[in-house]
């Protein structure tokens, strides 16, 4: 791209190439081969870019460019006695509406970006991971284990760790969450909180509370919820103030009556009847026997 097309210094006036000046006609001819029918406007003049260099410049009616200018670049050799097109753009001019600077996809991809059928790139600089050969301390594999084939190619180096360890600390499933602003006790002292392995079992586990709506991902011990398994929901508050039942024991209360007839046991007409009559009942012996 010739570097005076960007903010061309446009000129009218005659030049000292006159053969490539006089090509506007074959300059047109090329812009329109490469632009849709209509889209190459009035011609504004040329730019010298150098010996036998110089680049008609179009206006741009191409909708949506505004600003933007056709340039049609055309040279000769010594001696030479007609033009050549050498290339055909469509460039920005003084107050074009341009793209943003391109910004690579690592400094561009955000958290939640990456979908189901989506498949990152493979980094093999990335500071967040290291060899897993090299890596010591608490968190790395045993030597033996890569030794015999088990281990991972790389793993997580002190930078990686670090900014995960942050990211997640900071987010939504830290401290200062509103969540974990208003619970009543934190996570480390949840039966559902289940530490992480390695140095970060410092600081964060993973909720196991299916209640929980962090259930299944790493809170650190300071967040919380309501779904704590040692604390008790708020109790009803009664419409109104229950008293204690008032009883009398010394007081009766008659509530109803209705007569009752007596019950006869025996007739005492029947039992006197027997003792006047003189009854007498034979005995075994022959003798009477006074009833």
């Amino acid at each position: 791209m010739p570097a005076a097309t960007k903010n061309p210094r446009v000129t009218t006036a005659p030049v000292k190439e006159a053969v490539l000046a006089g090509a506007v006609d074959l300059a047109r001819a090329a812009a329109e081969e490469v632009a849709l029918p209509g889209q190459v406007g009035e011609h504004r003049g040329v730019v010298v870019e150098g010996d036998r260099l110089l680049t008609h410049v179009f206006e741009s009616l191409v909708p949506g460019y505004r600003g933007w200018h056709w340039a049609v670049t055309v040279a000769r050799p010594p001696r030479g006695r007609s033009a050549t097109v050498c290339e055909v753009e469509l460039l920005p001019g003084d107050g074009a509406l341009l793209a943003p600077d391109w910004v690579p996809w690592s400094e561009r991809l955000r958290p939640g970006d990456v979908g189901p059928g989506d498949v990152l790139p493979f980094v093999e600089d990335d500071e967040r991971l290291e060899q897993g050969y090299e890596a010591t301390g608490e968190d790395a594999d045993e030597l033996a284990i890569f030794e015999l084939g088990l281990g991972r190619p790389r793993v997580l180096s002190a930078e990686g760790r670090a900014q995960a360890l942050t990211r997640w600390y900071e987010g939504d499933r830290g401290p200062f969450a509103p969540s974990a602003k208003a619970a009543a006790a934190p996570c480390s002292t949840c039966g559902f909180f289940m530490k992480l392995a390695g140095s970060p079992r410092t600081v964060f586990g993973v909720c196991a509370n299916e209640w929980s709506p962090d259930d299944g991902r790493v809170v650190s011990v300071d967040h919380g919820c309501g779904a704590h398994s040692e604390t008790h929901g708020p109790e009803p508050v009664s419409l109104w103030q229950s008293s204690e039942p008032v009883i009398d024991e010394r007081d009766l209360e008659v509530l109803a009556t209705h007569p009752v007839a007596p019950e006869v046991v025996a007739s005492v007409d029947d039992g006197a009847a027997g003792s006047e009559a003189g009854t007498t009942e034979p005995t075994t012996d022959g003798s009477p026997d006074e009833a």
